[in-house]
C-alpha cells in the first residue's frame, strides 16, 4: 500500500480533529450520509505466480487511483448501510522480465453492513463488513501480449472496511477510510485459462462527506 496516501489520510483526519469546534449533531434513524474523495486501490505483490508452470513467471497489478464517492443510509444512530461506488480505476498488469503487457479497468461496487461507535460525538469511527463485485472491463493488451485477447472474470468477495468521519462544519467533515477486499479473477489469454489472479487489494479513501 501507498504510505504517502496512508500518511495524508491520517494527516486529513489530524487536521479534521482541530476544526472539529462545532457542536456535534448526532446520526439518527433514517439520516443519509454521502461521501467523495480520491480512493487509491492497492493490490498484493505477486498476483499470479509461476505462470502456466513457469518458475519465475510472475503477473503483477499495478496500483490503481480515481474518484470515488459512497452512500450510507441510518438504520438507528449506530448501524448503517453503505454502498460504495467510484468512477472506474486503471490498472497496468505487468509480466516478470516483459514489463507492461496490459491495463485493464474495473469497478469495484461494495455493500457494507457498518457499526458506529460514537455517533454523538465530532469524531465518530466505524467499522464495516460487507460483499465486494468487482468487474473487469477493457482489456488492452500491449508489448509482449500485443496483438492477443485477455479476458478477466468478474469477481465475488468479502470485504471489511474502518473508518472516520470529523466534523468541520455543521452537517459537513472529513474522512478516511480504509478498506480491504477478496478480488480474485480468472485470466484466460486467447481463450486459455492462465490461472487465478488474486488481487485482495488494500483500497484507501480520503473524502469529503454530509449528511441529510
Amino acid at each position: 500500500m501507498s504510505s504517502k496516501l496512508v500518511k495524508s489520510a491520517v494527516a486529513a483526519a489530524l487536521a479534521g480533529a482541530f476544526l472539529a469546534g462545532a457542536a456535534a449533531r448526532a446520526y439518527e434513524a433514517g439520516d443519509w450520509v454521502a461521501r467523495a474523495g480520491i480512493w487509491g486501490v492497492f493490490p498484493k505483490s505477486d498476483n499470479l505466480t509461476n505462470l502456466l508452470g513457469q518458475p519465475g513467471v510472475d503477473i503483477n497489478v499495478d496500483d490503481g487511483y480515481s474518484l470515488g464517492f459512497n452512500f450510507t443510509y441510518m438504520v438507528n444512530p449506530n448501524i448503517g448501510i453503505e454502498l460504495l461506488l467510484a468512477l472506474p480505476f486503471r490498472h497496468d498488469i505487468e509480466l516478470t522480465g516483459a514489463g507492461k503487457v496490459a491495463d485493464t479497468l474495473q469497478l469495484p461496487p461494495t455493500l457494507f453492513v457498518q457499526y458506529h461507535f460514537m455517533p454523538t460525538s465530532n469524531i465518530r469511527p466505524y467499522a464495516g463488513i460487507g460483499l465486494n463485485y468487482t468487474f473487469f472491463f477493457n482489456e488492452d493488451t500491449t508489448g509482449a501480449l500485443s496483438g492477443t485477447s485477455l479476458s478477466l472474470d468478474p469477481s465475488w468477495g468479502l470485504a471489511g472496511e474502518l473508518g472516520v468521519d470529523i466534523d468541520v462544519a455543521p452537517n459537513w467533515f472529513v474522512n478516511g477510510v480504509v478498506s480491504y477486499i477478496d478480488i480474485d479473477t480468472k485470466a484466460k489469454l486467447n481463450g486459455v485459462s492462465l490461472g487465478t489472479v488474486e488481487i485482495d487489494p488494500w483500497v484507501v479513501g480520503i473524502n469529503i462527506g454530509t449528511r441529510f
